[in-house]
């Protein structure tokens, strides 16, 4: 933090006077930020593709990643940028690593910038207790840990038998997979979002938005626009921009569209399949402006259609530790010979207490003929539920029921009002949310938000 206000401080002054110019102050601040992160973050990755490579055997460093290291990177990064514009005033040391540290957003973001956020810890009025913040913030956080506790944690269960436990996947069992992790990196993502800004506003800290709705998206770049937000607008105003943007030709758009994504990609993570939905992404931005430069149109729900399941199968990417975690699951989604339901991997999603229902059932609906056999197997999966948890097809169409039909927590918020009149029913769900988020938690152990990893 030291390092990087000091270097800050130097770049906004107006006089250019010092011994260093400050492009080159810039240079070095940038650069002294990406060697570190890339040192905790990157360096075994390095090191086992050099072992690949040159078939040596350099042992790995096994370095403990500092919490937060990409996101604070960034935002650091944005403020050196931003100070070496022109774009920043002169902040007392305090309000700066305020702003580096603010714990809410620290972990996982949303990325913030230093003008969204350095005037609100100066503000005379922010350190005032406001009773509608509060009463909001805690509205907005009982939101997001209800999507993290009992809906995305839901999903994970499911998520991780089909990428880390299963050998191999059918097609049901593929795409309840697939479909499984995407809601659940979405719940969980934008559960801790709620979660921090609702925490912010405690302390009258207004954050910006991260998600809107992403999964309600009708083409690629839509989906950019309500998909982490900060991070897509990081990436837009100091990578993008700064390779040439649209600004310099057609083909070299494509080129910067296709590396801005690329860098995003390796920033998620040190390995190729993140590097791989990076690539995928970037193709995907390259394809939609073509298509939208030709003017042709696409009805809204097959575009809708298309621009989900792409994503759907890019994250499978995103999740697999290793290729070939993510080629069986792909390999299971298009594999039409092979739709039926493994009874592995039926039991694996029935809890405990309702293999005596499944036993049950079995028992009196015993048929020898093979397409009764099939359809006794599809009731199986879909049709029974158990006391303790709903089958995963009912959560998954719970699942779209919420991204496609329902206000999501921003919009829910801006019906929010302090009077218990105008927003019981509000009041009633943030109450019903924060009971179950508790209860679940209280049964549950050992859960983490995806986005620590990154």
């Amino acid at each position: 933090m030291l390092f990087n206000y000091v270097i800050g401080v130097s770049l906004s002054k107006k006089d250019n006077r010092g011994k260093v110019n400050k492009k080159t102050l810039l240079t070095i601040g940038i650069i002294s930020n990406i060697l570190l992160l890339g040192y905790f973050k990157y360096a075994d990755f390095l090191i086992e593709n050099m072992n690949s490579l040159l078939n040596s055997h350099m042992s790995l460093l096994h370095l403990a990643l500092p919490l937060a290291i990409s996101f604070f990177t960034f935002q650091q990064i944005a403020y050196l940028v931003d100070s070496y514009r022109g774009e920043t005033k002169e902040y007392d040391f305090l309000n700066y690593a305020n702003f580096v540290t603010f714990f809410p957003q620290l972990i996982a973001g949303p990325i913030v910038h230093h003008s969204e956020m350095m005037p609100q810890f100066s503000k005379t009025k922010n350190k005032v207790k406001n009773y509608h913040n509060i009463a909001l913030g805690l509205f907005i956080f009982s939101i997001g840990l209800f999507k993290k506790v009992v809906i995305a944690d839901s999903f994970a269960v499911w998520a991780t038998q089909g990428f880390d436990v299963a050998v191999s996947l059918n097609f049901f069992e593929a795409w309840a997979t697939s479909l499984s992790y995407t809601f659940q990196l979405y719940f969980d993502f934008s559960g801790y979002t709620d979660m921090a800004i609702g925490a912010a506003l405690l302390f009258n800290i207004k954050l910006p938005i991260n998600f809107n709705s992403p999964y309600k998206a009708t083409n690629i770049q839509d989906f950019w626009k309500r998909w982490h937000i900060t991070l897509s607008r990081f990436l837009k105003e100091y990578i993008y921009i700064p390779l040439g943007g649209n600004r310099k030709g057609q083909y070299r758009t494509y080129s910067n569209l296709i590396g801005t994504f690329l860098i995003g990609g390796i920033w998620h993570g040190a390995g190729w399949t993140f590097v791989f939905w990076g690539l995928l992404h970037g193709i995907a931005l390259v394809v939609q402006k073509i298509w939208s430069s030709l003017g042709f149109h696409m009805h809204k729900i097959l575009a809708w259609f298309i621009t989900f399941n792409f994503i759907n199968i890019a994250w499978v990417f995103f999740r697999a530790k290793e290729w070939n975690d993510a080629l069986k699951v792909l390999h299971g989604m298009f594999d039409l010979d092979k739709i039926h339901i493994a009874k592995v991997f039926l039991k694996n999603i029935i809890v405990t207490s309702g293999e005596s229902l499944e036993q049950d059932y079995k028992t009196v609906f015993s048929f020898q003929n093979p397409l009764i056999e099939y359809f006794h197997e599809l009731v199986l999966t879909f049709g029974l539920k158990t006391y303790v948890n709903l089958y995963i097809s009912e959560m998954i169409l719970f699942g779209f029921i919420i991204i496609l039909f329902t206000l999501n927590s921003q919009q829910l918020g801006l019906q929010f009002r302090t009077s218990i009149k105008i927003s019981f029913p509000l009041y009633i769900l943030a109450i019903f949310s924060m009971g179950c988020s508790l209860i679940i938690m209280s049964l549950n152990t050992g859960t983490v938000f995806l986005y620590f990893n990154f």
